[in-house]
Parts: C-alpha cells; sequence; structure tokens
C-alpha cells in the first residue's frame, strides 16, 4: 500500500462518506415535519426541494475549479462545512414558517453536498487506482450507512416530537466537528497523482469525453439510477403517507428500510462485481429497481409495498459509484470523466423534486413515480447492450 495511503486515512475517508449521508437523511426524514410547518402543498414542496437539487448542480459545476486550485481534501472540509450550514438555515425555516429560508437552506445544503461528493469521488477514485483494489462502492456503502444512521435518528426524533429545529442544530453542529477532526487525517493520493493545488488549471474538455460512447451509455443509466434513489430520498415517506396510508412515523420506517437496503447494497457490491462484471450487476440493479418500483405505484396492498421498498433499494444502490468507478478507469482525464458521470446523476436529481411535485400535486405521488419506472426500464434495456459491448471486447 502507498505510503500515502494509510489504513487510518482510508478510515477517515470511510467515515467522511458517512457525513453526507447522515445529514441528508436527517433532513428527508423529517419533511412531513417540514411541509406541516411550512403549509406547504405537495408542488410547493417540489419547489422547496428544487432548492437542493439546484445547489447540487451549481456545486457539481464548479467544483473542478476549486478541486484545481485548491485541493480535493480542502474541498470536502469546505463542501461538508457546507451541509451544517445548510441544515442551520433549514431549521431556522421552521421557525419562521418561511418557505424563502427553506429554500435557501436547501440551496446552501445542495451547494455543499456538490463540493463535497464531488472531491470526496475524485479522491476515493485516486486511492482505487494507488491501491488497487475496488473500493468504491464500499465508499458508498458508507454513505448509505450514513443515510441509514440519520434515518434511525430521525425516525427517533420523529417519534418523540422533537422539534425540528433542535434536531437539525444538533446534527449539524455533529457533522461540522466530524469533519474538522477527520480531514486532516484523510488521503491527498488526488494531489500526489496530478501535482499539487494551484499546479494545473484546466477546462472541463467535454468534445473527447462525447465521443466516449461506453462513458455516454453508462452517463444515461447512472442518470436513471441517480432518480430511481432521489426520488427516495425527496419523496418516500410522503409517498408512503400521502399515497399508501401509512403514518407519520410508519412513513419515516419505511424509508429506513429504503436505507437499509440500499447500504447492503453497496456493501456486497464489490464481491457481485468481481463476480458477475460491472454490465451485469447494472442490469441486475435496473432490473430489481424497475420490478420494486412497479409494486410501489400499482399495489394496493400495504405490506407489499413496504417490503417493495427494500427492493427498490437495493436495485437502485450500485448505479451511482459503479460509474464512478468505471469513469475514473482511463489513464486519461479521469477527473474529468468522473465529473461528467457525477454531472449525469445530479441532472436526475436537478429536474426530479419540481416534476415529481408537479404530477403528485395533480395525480398523486404514487403516478409521480412512473416517470422514475420508466427510465429505469429503459436503463434495464441499455445495460444490456453495455454488457454485449463488454463481451466483444474480451472476444
Amino acid at each position: 500500500m502507498p505510503a500515502s495511503v494509510t489504513r487510518w486515512s482510508r478510515c477517515a475517508l470511510y467515515l467522511l462518506f458517512m457525513l453526507p449521508g447522515l445529514t441528508l437523511a436527517s433532513w428527508v426524514t423529517r419533511t412531513p415535519a417540514l411541509r406541516d410547518g411550512l403549509q406547504a402543498s405537495t408542488e410547493q414542496m417540489g419547489m422547496i426541494l428544487f432548492g437542493f437539487s439546484s445547489g447540487a448542480m451549481l456545486g457539481i459545476l464548479s467544483a473542478g475549479r476549486m478541486i484545481a486550485r485548491q485541493g480535493a481534501n480542502r474541498v470536502i472540509r469546505i463542501g461538508l462545512l457546507g451541509l451544517s450550514a445548510g441544515l442551520c438555515v433549514l431549521a431556522a425555516s421552521g421557525e419562521f414558517a418561511s418557505a424563502w429560508c427553506a429554500f435557501a437552506g436547501l440551496l446552501l445544503f445542495g451547494l455543499g453536498m456538490g463540493w463535497a461528493d464531488i472531491a470526496a469521488n475524485i479522491e476515493g477514485g485516486a486511492v482505487e487506482r494507488a491501491i488497487d483494489a475496488p473500493i468504491m462502492t464500499t465508499l458508498h456503502g458508507f454513505f448509505s450507512l450514513g443515510t441509514l444512521a440519520g434515518a434511525l435518528l430521525g425516525m427517533a426524533m420523529t417519534a418523540l416530537q422533537v422539534p425540528l429545529g433542535q434536531h437539525l442544530l444538533a446534527v449539524a453542529a455533529f457533522s461540522a466537528l466530524a469533519t474538522l477532526v477527520l480531514i486532516g487525517h484523510a488521503p491527498r493520493a488526488s494531489e500526489q497523482a496530478n501535482g499539487q493545488p494551484g499546479e494545473r488549471h484546466q477546462g472541463f474538455a467535454w468534445k473527447p469525453l462525447l465521443k466516449d460512447r461506453r462513458l455516454l451509455l453508462i452517463c444515461f443509466v447512472v442518470l436513471a439510477m441517480a432518480l430511481a434513489e432521489g426520488a427516495a430520498n425527496d419523496w418516500l415517506p410522503l409517498l408512503m403517507i400521502d399515497g399508501h396510508g401509512f403514518a407519520q412515523t410508519a412513513g419515516t420506517l419505511i424509508y429506513l428500510v429504503f436505507t437499509v437496503g440500499m447500504t447492503l447494497g453497496r456493501f456486497a457490491g464489490a464481491p457481485v462485481i468481481r463476480r458477475f462484471g460491472r454490465a451485469l450487476t447494472l442490469r441486475a440493479s435496473a432490473l430489481i429497481g424497475a420490478l420494486s418500483l412497479a409494486l410501489v405505484v400499482f399495489c394496493d396492498v400495504q405490506w407489499v409495498a413496504a417490503a417493495a421498498v427494500l427492493l427498490w433499494g437495493v436495485g437502485a444502490s450500485l448505479g451511482f459509484p459503479l460509474a464512478i468507478s468505471a469513469a475514473g478507469e482511463s489513464a486519461s482525464h479521469s477527473d474529468q470523466r468522473v465529473r461528467l458521470a457525477a454531472t449525469a446523476g445530479y441532472l436526475a436529481f436537478l429536474v426530479g423534486p419540481p416534476l415529481l411535485g408537479f404530477i403528485g400535486e395533480h395525480h398523486g405521488l404514487r403516478l409521480a413515480m412512473l416517470p422514475v419506472l420508466t427510465l429505469v426500464a429503459i436503463a434495464f434495456v441499455l445495460a444490456s447492450s453495455l454488457q454485449e459491448r463488454e463481451r466483444l471486447q474480451v472476444a
């Protein structure tokens, strides 16, 4: 193992991946409380959630310049502290019953998420190449483990009727403290591979990347799978409460089930990928995601819909880390390939909330999941094409 990537530095990176998941699930599980406090309609909630998507896309698009000038390690710190600041503003929105304040809090949260996500994935890809071992699905497994912890905490806070503001402020303080403690121990493999911050600054060369058909195919699949993940993060508690008639605590518990599926899928991902290959794993993930979404949309039996959520999590779990890992395999422009794959995923987060909110307002949240189901089904078909390309390359 390279001296720059010690066991302790990898552990620090794993834990840093947990923090975005923890903070994300903390406010997602409280979206019913946020909606009730703001007295917002489903369509209005879609626009409020659009703040997160917009901020995330701004973070994605600006992360490259920041990383080139300051290094991935520093951008991870800035991004994670931005998550804590966003939670503080979101907590204040509940106190003032201000939808605009909630939008601003989620915008800031999304901006920090975009910065931290791109920088952490670039660093993770560099570590993966430095130690020559697949760790990307494990890193994203820790993100999902963070969402599981956040969902458990959110469920407890909901059951105990802890005010939204107090809950979010406590999570923000813990996340900020953990960031400051861990970041100094995190690896700097990307800086050693690409030069120290400030030594390089290159624009995003889209044209060469857009000629890579395999990369574009992967990007579409990850867009569909990211939409499946993002739809659950944005709407699952409300979908279970409004669409299937569960109580508020039960709706939060079912979101917890989704995070369990995501966590299990990602921690099991590395051996599955080694055994069956990326293309077949993507195909199976898309199929599981499509079937589980169909049950959630069309089945009226509560326990079946709740059980399908577990499979929804398993199906959506591997799309994003698989794309990041595959995109970063190239020896040239690996950082830019990672950014393109991540941007494709975040396009789903950008378009998803307002679109699904609009459909949900007029036709119900269950039917609002139909576009998600359709794209995941298309991803299954395209993943078959990707598998065929992989076979031809081997032959």
